[in-house]
């Protein structure tokens, strides 16, 4: 009886070994408008490696699959917004950019409500990601609040759940935006004009510096 054949060691399909940092990149970006658009039940890979103008296998040769690739994804996200709550940068001006990001960036903004909407599903994914990324910027908010930047009889973590639920005004309440405003949530215009006013509460709320 003849010995099997060695089995020879995973290879990415040919057509994209020489480009490895690109495709993948094309996968993450592809991922962020399929998992936005659907939420991370209802993707499908075979749409993300459509729209990245790849083979499907490379999801799984390069992040392990769906949920590899998931986490991928959401781990680039948090580690931005981690990096834009700047110590340095005035707090009305940090909660100004994160009023401002979900307008700039659609995608990523429903896929950070989408996380949300399925808290508990069987299937939900990105729990300890975003678990990890909120305690972080409440320990930041805290910090803030320890710099004079707002009272002391508010509640870091209650104060972070507002300004979270304020960014996200215009992506979770758009008819009420235009009610009420006027305006294209979705316009830099809006997004502009947003910022500003929860920048301005969010200095008016700073505590007077003793001299």
């Amino acid at each position: 009886m003849s010995e099997a054949a060695p089995r020879s060691p995973r290879r990415a399909p040919v057509e994209r070994q020489r480009d490895p940092e690109r495709t993948k990149a094309q996968l993450l970006e592809a991922a962020k408008v399929e998992f936005g658009a659907k939420g991370y039940a209802a993707a499908r890979v075979s749409e993300i490696a459509a729209r990245a103008g790849v083979n499907k296998q490379l999801i799984s040769y390069y992040f392990g699959g769906k949920e590899g690739l998931y986490n991928a994804l959401t781990t680039t996200m948090y580690d931005d917004y981690v990096a834009a709550s700047d110590h340095d940068m005035p707090f009305a001006e940090v909660v100004r950019y994160f009023a401002q990001s979900g307008v700039r960036d659609h995608d990523l903004a429903k896929l950070f409500i989408w996380e949300n909407l399925t808290d508990g599903a069987p299937d939900a994914v990105g729990v300890e990601g975003q678990r990890g990324f909120l305690q972080q910027q409440v320990e930041y908010v805290r910090a803030r609040q320890a710099a004079g930047d707002f009272p002391a009889d508010l509640d870091p973590a209650f104060l972070l759940v507002i300004f979270m639920a304020a960014s996200s005004a215009a992506l979770a309440l758009p008819r009420v935006v235009r009610a009420v405003s006027g305006q294209d949530p979705d316009s830099a215009e809006f997004a502009e004009a947003y910022g500003d006013q929860l920048a301005r509460l969010v200095g008016h709320l700073s505590v007077p510096r003793k001299r």
